[in-house]
């Protein structure tokens, strides 16, 4: 057994058995863990093969074969030919800005459908609008719980769950309370995450659990995940793109160690070319949010794509 998984197993011990103990809300903060005990093994290595030897000059059986490891969801870039529609199928394509228009919300169910991707991913109050657009069609609507802060109650976003998906969501990738979870309150994060998985199982729509890592240490990161799997949830998911980072190799190394192979992992955050998702791919990611999906493809293609349009994933 590695250092990591190591240190991961001892927190997850520790988080269980405060958990049953039902005194997570007055017990101290565990001691810190060093940082470089979850270190990514070959994080260098991976970071030269994903950005630096072009990996868009790989084969596209390489490619499927990722998809055959269990990668649903990643992107591509420049240089890349004839890729299969099965790989287009793996992008969520992703517009939550806040000024986003109905004019643009029709716009990106059109490119969805066009483009054969496996989803939009929208804020709530476009789910009815997307899920009639996209009527008929291969492509599912996602949309965002808690969003961006995940600072409300727990009966606020399984309230709010549960109306997204009477109105077509089919997917909810909810934000959990990050502050919460700093202050050691490991008992309301767990019950956060647990009601909207209760509320989003009921009608057999999936979970993905936003921990926003780049406002958390290692051992709050192995946490959150801890939480997250014991409250059933589908994936764990890096970053809302709205905070100060995005996916790291890092983040989704530990976040794999952490969940094993029972549950997803979602990178999100700043992932733009095919370089960017094998990397992430590599550490351990089965699904990558993107908002330039058509620019991705486009590429994919060896076309010229028209600039991206700025999103958050």
């Amino acid at each position: 057994m590695s250092t990591r998984d190591a240190l991961v197993e001892r927190i997850t011990r520790r988080v269980l058995e405060e958990l049953r103990n039902g005194e997570a809300a007055a017990r101290p903060a565990p001691a810190a863990v060093s940082a470089s005990a979850f270190r990514h093994p070959s994080t260098v290595e991976s970071e030269d093969r994903a950005r630096s030897r072009q990996p868009v000059q790989r084969a596209r059986e390489s490619v499927r074969g990722f998809v055959a490891a269990g990668a649903t969801r990643f992107s591509s870039a420049p240089g890349a030919t004839d890729v299969p529609l099965d790989i287009a199928r793996t992008i969520d394509h992703t517009l939550l800005k806040p000024d986003a228009t109905a004019a643009q919300i029709r716009r990106l169910c059109e490119e969805a459908k066009q483009y054969h991707f496996a989803s939009v991913c929208v804020n709530p109050g476009w789910a009815r609008l997307c899920a009639e657009l996209l009527r008929g069609s291969d492509v599912k609507v996602c949309t965002v719980i808690g969003f961006p802060l995940g600072a409300t109650t727990p009966a606020a976003k399984a309230f709010e769950a549960r109306k997204a998906i009477r109105e077509g969501a089919r997917e909810v990738d909810m934000v959990i309370n990050v502050g919460a979870l700093k202050g050691g309150n490991l008992d309301l994060v767990h019950r956060d995450i647990r009601e909207v998985v209760e509320a989003a199982h009921d009608s057999g729509a999936l979970v993905k659990v936003i921990i926003e890592t780049a406002l958390l240490t290692d051992e709050e990161k192995v946490i959150a995940c801890v939480l997250a799997k014991r409250a059933k949830a589908d994936f764990v998911k890096t970053s809302t793109g709205f905070s100060s980072g995005g996916a790291t190799l890092r983040d989704v190394a530990i976040m794999r160690a952490t969940v094993g192979s029972s549950m997803g992992v979602k990178a999100a955050g700043g992932i733009r070319s095919y370089a960017d998702a094998l990397g992430m791919v590599e550490a351990g990611a089965t699904r990558i949010g993107a908002s330039a999906g058509v620019a991705i493809v486009k590429e994919s293609r060896g076309e010229t794509p028209a600039p991206v349009r700025k999103g958050k994933s």
